[in-house]
């Protein structure tokens, strides 16, 4: 039997796509705190036609956080100008001269660096992270790596059981993943992952930003300890 393919409405910009992508997400152009909440605005609008959708988001999509607003198809155009104006001129200029600079011996440098210095700066700062901050807050906690075959393994780096079934997640990022982490937002991919994850063990999953190998964003202590109680309660 031929498997019938998904319409898709999403539009194509060819080789364009990596420049806009990247500017987007590095100018934080499509967050929440922009166009809003777009995953849970479609699910909670359930629509049977594009068309639908759209009505429904401009009637309906505020962004996200303190100072909301309406979305209008306005606002969404002046993101679409910033946007152009951050590559035209930042984005263009930046990589016309580390293009400019690039030698064979930075790729050599680079490669080496990703694989052996990265990973072990990562390695320490979740060894620090866990055993010198949050074992040492939740004692009564067993902090488990992330075994390779657990299906949101890319995206949890410990398990934090309070029983034997029951366990959180903690995603570690160094602070300069995000120079503000209150403003942090998860991908829609990621979303799902923490989903799919509360569903097998229970818990939420919590993002930890290390500065340091300390825990950078205190008020996720707080946050955990609520859970820890949440699924204690459950069992």
């Amino acid at each position: 039997m031929l498997r019938k393919e998904a319409k898709k409405y999403s539009l194509e910009f060819g080789k364009k796509e990596k420049v806009l992508n990247y500017a987007c997400q590095t100018y934080q152009l499509s967050r929440p705190n922009k166009v809003g909440t777009v995953m849970a605005l479609i699910r909670e609008c359930q629509p049977k036609t594009i068309q639908e959708w759209e009505k429904w988001y401009f009637k309906n999509a505020t962004t996200a956080g303190k100072n909301n607003f309406k979305i209008t198809r306005e606002s969404l155009q002046e993101l679409g100008e910033r946007l152009y104006e951050k590559i035209t001129e930042v984005v263009i200029p930046e990589w016309q001269e580390a293009f400019n600079a690039l030698t064979r011996e930075d790729c050599y440098d680079y490669i080496f660096n990703l694989t052996i210095n990265r990973t072990f700066d990562g390695y320490l700062r979740e060894k620090s992270v866990v055993n010198d901050g949050l074992a040492k807050e939740f004692p009564q906690v067993r902090f488990d790596e992330s075994p390779s075959e657990l299906d949101h393994a890319g995206d949890i780096d410990y398990l934090g059981f309070v029983s034997e079934n029951k366990a959180f997640g903690i995603q570690i990022k160094p602070v300069t993943a995000q120079s503000n982490f209150g403003n942090y937002s998860v991908s829609e991919r990621m979303k799902a992952s923490f989903d799919s994850f509360k569903e097998e063990f229970g818990g939420n999953v919590f993002i930890v930003f290390s500065l340091d190998g300390e825990i950078a964003n205190k008020h996720v202590i707080e946050q955990i300890k609520k859970e820890i109680e949440r699924l204690q309660s459950e069992y």
